[in-house]
């Protein structure tokens, strides 16, 4: 395989050109290899406790090529094999099977027989399986597996001919051409369930960039016919954590824990022979450092090894990022907290007498508001899946060969506004018979959506309303923001703190929102977000957002919604009212109803007494004028 160079921007790869992702460039296809063909290339990344959670020693980010210099630059970070293979003339319609040989630098595929030489276009049609595997359809057999003579079936040849024909419409006008026995079929029913295994095409249990037959698997699954830019092809698991300082409550050995884990040479200690004098020095370097003793941190390194050991590759563990950057929001006084990466501070709402009643019911609700100045954001790529997402049991590995030491990752800076609401008005409305039979039909469809596993991780044990309702209003503060701080929605993401937990869990129990943005470069954010978190700016961006929330383009058929979007997850909202990017959101746009944030009939809205003192206010004014 022959690398061919273009640009890909480093945070691309970890989504959506991660490894196992097809990337479109100027008209050429492409798909990103595995970790193998970094080589010992990338930046290092530190973040010790997503590290612990993946069971991994450390992280790396693709290494960034200065400007100008890519003709000088060897090797150095991810490689992007041709896929698929199978490419065409546009003009003439030959097909072209395109091998590593082939390849020139910097040169794109193009036909030798036509003048001008165009430019080869990738087929726009390949097959992939529920196991991971991906690869060209044969096309050779699908061409003569309706010959009528034995002769024209048994053809090995691949002079192929893609054509059109104008006398249909659809997949029925596109016709594979054999130019040696002249068989032909058409690409209609090609995406049906079983069209591949009809004719004796079974999976290929390889990845396109393996050419290798070594590491080829043995797979029963029946592959599927998709469209190469098709949603289902490429579903990437992506984990994230946030920079946090230690716990102020924290134990001296705890302290001293996180001190190690933090230290640069923590990973080369991880990763090095237990028996080489290298390991010695590690060791001996970071107990000085951190002026703990050699057996101190010889005891985390043989705990990390255990886990490491015990854990599978690419499926996470169970523990919950969460609890930590909840308690480290909440720890926030009204002094600000700065620890390297992490400065925040509490802000207060700024209520005055003169203030409006929606002002002041809302301010009743709200127990603390922390704006983040700067704050540093690690996303890992653990693997991937195709065709059905979210599917542990059939994740592929970004190393899909040994289990991975270190996961592609990226860190980016940005900034934030985080809301907690008072757990005792919560607690009241989340009491009410109405509001949790509603919410448990929609946790019904969630226990009966292929995306259980992910939503379980996200929402917890327990689907509560207060998850639902604060997912809601998430992405209307989102939606609101993009309006009032200077950011696009898509630049803005979400996290939603209020999973459940079992009850003899010692945690806390979470109700908050963070929504923040974060930048690939060092300096991060310019400050637009949180100057929408410091009075009087806030208030005003919470009651205007709840008024919208009202109205949607589509009522009623969204507000009387009993399930929209995929496996009904969602009730009233819709992508006029509630909908974000997909980067935006932790749960893939699902889990959303703005029926609990503002009421209908039965159901009591959380705000619903902040949106009718707005509204009395609204017709007071109006009557004045």
């Amino acid at each position: 395989m022959k690398d061919v160079r273009r640009k890909v921007r480093r945070t691309q790869t970890i989504s959506p050109f991660g490894v196992g992702g097809i990337i479109d460039l100027q008209g050429e296809s492409f798909v990103a290899a595995d970790i193998r063909s970094w080589g010992g290339h990338g930046e290092k990344v530190d973040s010790p406790r997503l590290a612990r959670k993946l069971g991994v020693q450390s992280f790396r980010a693709a290494p960034a090529v200065p400007p100008g210099k890519m003709e000088f630059v060897s090797k150095v970070g991810p490689v992007y094999a041709r896929f698929p293979r199978w490419l065409f003339c546009p003009h003439c319609r030959i097909m072209t099977f395109w091998r590593s040989e082939m390849e020139q630098k910097d040169k794109q595929p193009s036909c030798g027989r036509c003048p001008g030489s165009p430019q080869l276009v990738p087929m726009r049609f390949i097959q992939v399986c529920r196991n991971g595997h991906m690869s060209d359809v044969d096309w050779r057999r699908w061409t003569h597996s309706t010959a009528d003579t034995p002769e024209r079936r048994q053809c090995q040849r691949r002079r192929l001919k893609f054509v059109t024909t104008p006398d249909s419409s659809g997949l029925d006008s596109l016709q594979i051409h054999c130019l040696d026995c002249h068989s032909h079929r058409s690409l209609e029913g090609v995406s049906q369930k079983n069209s591949l295994k009809r004719i004796g095409i079974n999976c290929s249990g390889i990845q396109p960039w393996q050419l290798g037959s070594d590491e080829q698997v043995d797979c029963e699954e029946t592959p599927r016919v998709v469209q190469r830019g098709a949603s289902n092809v490429y579903f990437p698991q992506i984990h994230s954590a946030i920079d946090i300082p230690s716990p102020v409550n924290s134990s001296a050995d705890e302290i001293n824990t996180q001190a190690v884990l933090e230290n640069a040479l923590w990973p080369d200690l991880t990763s090095a022979d237990e028996e080489s004098p290298m390991a010695d020095a590690y060791r001996k370097i970071i107990a000085k450092k951190c002026g703990v003793s050699e057996d101190f941190v010889e005891i985390l390194r043989l705990r990390h090894m255990n886990e490491v050991t015990g854990r599978i590759s690419s499926s996470g563990t169970d523990e919950d990022l969460s609890i930590d950057e909840w308690a480290a929001f909440t720890a926030v006084t009204g002094n600000s907290r700065a620890t390297g990466e992490f400065a925040v501070r509490q802000v207060s709402l700024g209520v005055r007498p003169e203030d409006s009643d929606s002002f002041k019911l809302l301010a009743q609700q709200i127990d603390r508001v922390v704006v983040a100045d700067r704050i540093r954001e690690v996303r890992a790529l653990a693997g991937f899946s195709r065709y059905e997402p979210d599917n542990h049991e059939r994740l592929v590995s970004v190393n899909p060969v040994s289990k991975p030491q270190w996961l592609p990752a990226v860190e980016s800076y940005g900034e934030g506004i985080f809301i907690s609401f008072l757990e005792q008005s919560l607690q009241e409305w989340e009491s009410e018979e109405s509001i949790r039979l509603w919410t448990r039909k929609i946790e019904e469809n969630m226990e009966a959506s292929f995306q259980i596993d992910r939503l379980r991780e996200k929402a917890g044990i327990e689907l509560l309303p207060r998850f639902v309702m604060l997912h809601t209003l998430a992405h209307q503060f989102i939606r609101q923001l993009s309006y009032d701080s200077g950011y696009n929605a898509a630049s803005l993401r979400e996290r939603i703190y209020a999973k459940s937990h079992p009850q003899s869990s010692p945690h806390p129990r979470q109700a908050g929102i963070f929504v923040y943005t974060a930048a690939g470069d060092s300096e991060g954010t310019l400050g637009g977000l949180v100057r929408q978190g410091e009075p009087p700016n806030l208030l005003d961006t919470l009651v205007r957002l709840l008024e919208s929330s009202q109205w949607c383009s589509q009522d009623p058929l969204c507000a009387d919604s009993t399930g929209r979007s995929l496996a009904n997850l969602n009730r009233a909202a819709c992508h006029a009212c509630t909908l974000l990017p997909e980067t935006c959101c932790e749960t893939g746009n699902t889990l959303l109803d703005r029926t609990l944030l503002i009421g209908e009939g039965e159901v009591a809205g959380f705000f619903q007494p902040v949106i009718q003192a707005a509204l009395r206010e609204s017709a007071e004014s109006v009557e004045v004028s």
